[in-house]
């Protein structure tokens, strides 16, 4: 995200700055008062909690590196405390030690602990040698990640020595454990507001907590929050008149069904959905290889929404979709492509063992489906029992088997800096499925051709060279020719690089030059029992560096190892394939020889008897409509996380998810409809004393859009937005490479993807890791290497430099002036007071789907009457910016 970028592109004339100014402030005065109701009066301010996300990627990713690598000198049971840094406690890390702070939050280059283990600097390297030496590459781009999240750590003050022995009893008796049931209704109580039995149950705990719920929000407020929270876009002018107009008592419910049954309806929840899978388009991490096929999957996601495709069958595609029996060829590629959630993942290519990858490969896997559908954080336990919840090291390399004896295809050439490269699977032409490349011409195929007949040759010749050069050398003195050799290494990775991206190219092609149709996905790996005994050492190239990828030990359908402290090098006795044993009933599943395991576990999953399925997807569900969720921690339903605030009603939710059918559409359509959802968002001084975070539902939250809808809307205002979805994305197009590094034939500008400006929705902007989009950045754009059902929403500077100066911003503020000017124009019969009248209402029903008060429209003839001198009116600047007003006003931003 490039700040600073903003700020110089364009700037305002100081008196238009002036009157643009105070403009924004006359409008936005009712915004102020509003947010000040909706935060404590006089609380303090505090730091941003540690997010469920943020606390798994600490728990998996950086506290098992510091108790492994740092404790033994840097913790409250060392013998001798170095340097007088402590790193067992979020405080102490914060604090550093005798040369200073070891920690900038957000500014790793800064951060003394990332310059340490870097090994930049011969004075500053940790872990020393004799300690392991420098830690692997993707653990240091993990702590970068970390540094750059603002160091979010969940641990205590104090240090805590845990029991020796951990009891898993009082775990297991956990809510969210227990067998799903529908709640009694028992005495909820009934009136003419309740509408079903989402509000009874509602009604019931507000009485209980001698809350009262505020009135209805006006059919304006109504209308606009459903058009945002169903299909992520701004109602028409024209739609809000005729829902005010219509007095009907099914007027609302059918424009709930009017708005499920649109296409636009799969792209915003389809959104909701790729945050959870860790949508993105490259693999991220040292070595950012783009995936250029990823968008198949972002399709699939889109249509299973618009399909209300059943949400137990939805989860069985992604888990297992290649396994699952299909009536037809569609229906199969389908499928297939669905278990592309398992492959988009972000991966450290630049790893050299293949063991250490796959290992690493199925930890994310284990790692997103446990979480996305279970809301369990099952690779807490890859290193030791989990500290929390009753997940046994066992538990998770029985589920770890199933995703080693599965083979993913993601899609990645060989390269320099990419040591495990992996194909896509070709899809048959019969599927019809549509493609983004064009034909490939005769010239340009004879062209690819001797390039890579080129490239061949030089690359026979440097190895007949260096056979030649080693048989030369042979009884001289070995320090030269080591240099040499890795000299030579490294040419010969680069003419393998480019050999496979023409070769890449080439095969993408049919002999007609036709593209061909590729996805990324995953398929069972051979059948036939691996090795029982222990695994065979990795086998290294050169001064360890891996000249192809080395076999992992994991090449056909096998139990895994359980690896003692979840190291590679130290195997122990094979753990059974299957699921988390406390929440299996009847009895351990038994395991085909033939199969991976997939097709068992994602029964098991989607089974109505499990008992966090439902429960996960109905909090979700509840979470995207309302902001919060019933349970806080959207995706940890562990010991962790937060408690339900009305257990009852997230029971009857998930029971009626699987009652109907598990409809994602019926069960959206039942909480619209309730009157819950129908309250206005007005401050209630009584109500807030006892419930200041509205858990009981008092009233309908105050919530920010977020960056979609923010850009969508702006579009959609401005008359610019394309609602036709394009074929692929600008990540397809620009093909195989590295995203901003890289050799020059494989190096893909970022800014490309930074700056990408189309009229498509942004669900179609292009996504790749460490590349997104400002106008998605800016907004909270999540982190896309772990699960997110809750997104941040944060307030900063950087989002006002981005509305008042970024070029997209202003360029859609000009484009709604000029729809201003050609739906309002002028005429003989109407003066110019008016003209102008009109202009400002029209803008303030496009924008914000009123028209502008009485209090708006003096303000605005305020600012026009001070600009009337100025040329900027004849070319319609100061309508532009004060539709650039407008899109910078709180009430654009969020929902009533």
């Amino acid at each position: 995200m490039h700040l600073m970028s903003w700020i110089p592109r364009t700037q305002l004339k100081t008196r238009v700055a002036v009157a643009f100014l105070l403009f924004l402030a006359s409008i936005s005065y009712r915004d102020i008062v509003s947010c000040a109701a909706t935060g404590a009066p006089g609380s303090p301010v505090q730091g941003p909690p540690v997010t469920d996300a943020q606390r798994t990627f600490f728990e998996s990713k950086i506290r098992p590196v510091l108790a492994k690598n740092c404790y033994t000198c840097h913790s409250a049971t060392a013998k001798d405390v170095e340097g007088g840094l402590l790193l067992d406690t979020r405080l102490a890390v914060l604090k550093g030690g005798t040369d200073g702070k070891v920690i900038i939050p957000g500014n790793p280059d800064r951060s003394l602990l990332i310059q340490a283990i870097r090994y930049g600097n011969k004075d500053l390297q940790m872990p020393p040698d004799d300690s392991g030496g420098k830690l692997p590459d993707s653990v240091i781009h993990d702590f970068e990640t970390w540094v750059k999240m603002g160091a979010p750590d969940p641990r205590d003050s104090v240090v805590v020595t845990p029991p020796k022995t951990y009891d898993t009893t009082q775990a297991k008796k956990w809510w969210a454990f227990q067998p799903l049931r529908r709640p009694p209704l028992g005495n909820l109580p009934t009136s003419d507001w309740t509408r079903g039995e989402i509000d009874r149950r509602v009604l019931a705990t507000l009485e209980s907590k001698n809350l009262k719920h505020v009135e209805d929000a006006d059919k304006q407020t109504l209308i606009r929050r459903v058009y945002f929270d169903l299909i992520g876009l701004p109602p028409t002018p024209d739609k809000v008149d005729e829902f005010v107009s219509d007095d009907s008592p099914k007027a609302f419910e059918k424009l709930v069904d009017d708005l499920l049954a649109r296409p636009e309806f799969g792209e915003h929840w389809g959104r909701h959905w790729l945050d959870v899978a860790r949508y993105a388009e490259s693999a991220g991490k040292e070595v950012n290889v783009t995936y250029p096929d990823a968008w198949r999957y972002r399709d699939y996601v889109i249509s299973a929404f618009n399909q209300d495709k059943p949400y137990n069958q939805f989860v069985r595609e992604q888990i297992a979709g290649d396994l699952l029996r299909s009536s037809d060829l569609k229906t199969r590629t389908q499928q297939v492509i669905a278990t592309g959630f398992l492959a988009i993942g972000a991966k450290g290519l630049s790893e050299q063992a293949s063991r250490q990858f796959d290992l690493d490969l199925a930890d994310e896997q284990v790692d997103t489906t446990s979480e996305s559908f279970l809301g369990l954080t099952v690779s807490c336990a890859r290193c030791h029992d989990h500290k929390f919840d009753p997940i046994m090291q066992r538990d998770y390399y029985a589920m770890a088997g199933i995703f080693l004896s599965t083979k993913t295809h993601y899609g990645t050439i060989t390269g320099p800096r990419n040591n495990q490269e992996s194909d896509l699977i070709e899809i048959p032409p019969e599927a019809k499925l549509p493609i983004p490349q064009k034909n490939l011409s005769p010239e340009d195929r004879d062209s690819l051709q001797k390039q890579l007949a080129d490239v061949t040759a030089q690359y026979d010749q440097l190895l007949a060279d260096r056979r030649a050069s080693l048989l030369a050398a042979r009884g001289q003195q070995q320090g030269a020719n080591g240099q040499n050799a890795v000299q030579t290494f490294a040419q010969i990775r680069n003419l393998q690089g480019r050999q496979a991206k023409l070769e890449s190219i080439l095969d993408s092609y049919d002999e007609t030059g036709r593209p061909k149709a590729f996805c990324m996905g995953a398929q069972d790996r051979p059948a036939g029992q691996g090795p029982e005994g222990p695994m065979p050492p990795v086998q290294l190239g050169p001064r360890g560096i891996a000249l192809k990828r080395q076999p992992s030990g994991f090449e056909t359908i096998a139990d895994s190892p359980l690896f003692f402290r979840g190291e590679m090098s130290d195997p122990r006795d094979r753990v059974p394939r299957g699921f988390p044993a406390f929440l299996v009933r009847g009895g351990a599943e038994s395991f085909s020889r033939s199969e991976s395991g997939r097709r068992e576990l994602a029964d098991w999953i989607a089974s109505p008897s499990n008992p966090l399925t439902a429960r996960v997807m109905a909090n979700r569900i509840w979470y995207w409509l309302f902001g919060q969720g019933i349970v806080g921690t959207v995706d940890n339903f562990g010991t962790m996380g937060d408690a339900p605030s009305d257990q009852p009603l997230l029971d009857y939710l998930a029971y009626q998810l699987i009652q109907n059918h598990w409809s994602v559409k019926k069960m959206i359509r039942e909480i619209v409809l309730s009157h819950t959802y129908q309250l206005a968002s007005t401050y209630d001084e009584n109500d807030y004393a006892v419930d200041p975070q509205n858990a009981f539902l008092w009233r309908h939250s105050r919530l920010r859009l977020n960056a979609e809808c923010i850009r969508d809307a702006m579009l959609a205002s401005a008359g610019q937005l394309n609602l036709d979805p394009p074929v692929g994305s600008a990540v397809a197009l620009a093909g195989d490479g590295t995203v901003g590094s890289g050799p020059p034939y494989e190096r893909i500008d970022d800014e490309q993807f930074v700056s990408a400006t189309n009229n498509y929705r942004s669900v179609y902007l292009p996504v790749p890791r460490d590349a997104i989009p400002d106008s998605l950045a800016v907004f909270d754009y999540p982190d896309s290497t772990v699960v997110h059902g809750a997104r941040e929403v944060t307030n900063v500077p950087g989002q006002a430099l981005y509305l008042l100066n970024s070029d997209f911003v202003r360029a859609e503020a000009g484009q709604l002036a000029q729809r201003l000017i050609a739906t309002c124009p002028p005429s003989s019969g109407e003066d110019a007071i008016a003209l102008r009248q009109n202009r400002v209402n029209t803008a303030f029903r496009l924008a914000l789907g009123r028209p502008a008060t009485a209090f708006e429209q003096d303000a605005a003839a305020r600012y026009f009457l001070r600009m009337s001198n100025d040329r900027a009116v004849k070319n319609g600047g100061a309508w532009s910016d004060f539709c650039l007003a407008l899109y910078n006003t709180a009430e654009f931003r969020y929902l009533n």
